[in-house]
């Protein structure tokens, strides 16, 4: 018998940041004291009204397929939160609710993207990016954006990639993995050059809305002419401290979630019925905890940040959202200790697992290999503990 995947499957590539999760889940399990900043969710728990919420649902008998879509409670809740936080006026027919923003995100693309088809993709990027425009037939096509600056790209290079065969533009903001977070000025810019040319979408990432240190996030769909071009991707797992419930949303022009709901459909059907209600109760309820927890991250984004710069070699920026820190490491790039030679970000990182044992994914799997990332989803005195440790483990290299 022929044991053979699927060309489609050949063509993607396995997740660093799993990988890299698992490593050193296995390394515990050896007995192994890890410190883990590979793992990209929040390290609170669910609000208590979201988890109320999810019990009386059972007790209501919310335990049956939900329509494709999302439950319109859930669909209305959300339709209030564009308009709320976002001043942005969606219809319930526009909107559609998936299992995990990860779902909505590769939805959208496998409705829009036909072979041949080019999509821009910021670089750094989240890895799932690719492989899902990969995974449609397309070709992703990076625009590089360095830590000198800061992590975003400019109009000009937008234009620069454009080409007869592009589809469509990935924006992450607040990013993952670098923390970079474009203002509505900045959005503004890159949407002029969107508008110039016929037929471009924009897929705008906006999990990480809420963990902004900067004020209120900004959306390119706020822009002229560009709402009906615009795909906003959100959900409840960062803001909400709910990775585990998998509800994330697109909100769309009608004919492309029509498009996504058909997709849907046929390969998973709607998402969670439990989690649906307790996602409603997140959009619906009190805030107070999504700004506590912003705070408690910026207490830490300070808090790393001071720690890394004081890292010899290490180029540090200060990320403006999300949890995560993208340092350039590429000085130790050449430099061996023992067995390990560190020939790129990849290396760093397992040599920072097996000799520091802090668990960090290297900057190649996002798209700039001379970087790490690092998660301060964790506690203040684990931050302090994997610093220390990765001093340690970098001054024994020569």
């Amino acid at each position: 018998m022929k044991t053979e995947l699927s060309q489609s499957l050949g063509r993607l590539e396995p997740s660093a940041t799993l990988a890299m999760s698992q490593k050193s889940n296995e390394l515990r399990a050896q007995g192994v004291d890890v410190v883990n900043l590979s793992v990209g969710e929040p390290d609170f728990p669910t609000p208590d009204n979201v988890k109320e919420a999810a019990h009386q649902a059972i007790k209501d008998n919310y335990t049956h397929y939900s329509p494709v879509p999302g439950y319109m409670a859930l669909r209305e809740a959300i339709q209030r939160k564009l308009k709320r936080e976002n001043n942005l006026d969606y219809t319930t027919d526009e909107i559609l609710c998936s299992n995990g923003a990860k779902q909505s995100v590769c939805n959208v693309i496998l409705a829009l993207v036909n072979p041949g088809d080019e999509v821009i993709i910021p670089a750094p990027y989240w890895v799932s990016y690719p492989q899902m425009v990969k995974l449609a037939g397309g070709t992703p096509v990076y625009v590089k954006a360095p830590i000198e600056q800061n992590f975003k790209i400019t109009p000009e290079q937008l234009e620069a990639a454009i080409t007869p065969r592009t589809k469509a533009l990935i924006l992450c903001s607040p990013c993952n993995p670098t923390g970079a977070v474009y203002s509505q000025e900045e959005l503004a810019e890159l949407a002029k050059v969107v508008v110039r040319h016929d037929n471009i979408f924009v897929i705008s990432d906006e999990i990480y809305e809420h963990i902004n240190y900067i004020g209120r996030s900004a959306s390119i769909a706020r822009e002229p002419q560009m709402k009906e071009r615009t795909i906003i991707i959100n959900g409840v797992s960062k803001a909400y401290a709910m990775t585990g419930w998998r509800i994330g949303f697109i909100a769309a022009p009608q004919w492309i979630v029509k498009g996504c709901n058909k997709l849907q459909g046929q390969y998973t059907s709607g998402p969670c019925s439990v989690s649906q209600i307790a996602a409603a109760a997140a959009f619906d309820g009190p805030q107070d905890s999504v700004e506590d927890m912003r705070q408690r991250f910026e207490k830490r984004r300070d808090l790393i940040v001071r720690l890394s710069r004081e890292v010899p070699l290490w180029e540090v920026n200060e990320p403006e959202g999300a949890f995560y820190l993208f340092p350039k490491v590429s000085a130790y790039f050449g430099k061996s200790y023992k067995q390990y030679h560190i020939k790129d970000s990849l290396d760093l990182a397992m040599y920072l697992l097996l000799e520091g044992h802090v668990a960090t994914v290297g900057g190649k799997a996002f798209g700039d290999d001379e970087c790490l990332r690092m998660s301060y989803a964790t506690s203040e005195d684990n931050i302090r503990e994997a610093i220390s440790r990765i001093k340690t483990a970098l001054a024994k290299l020569q």
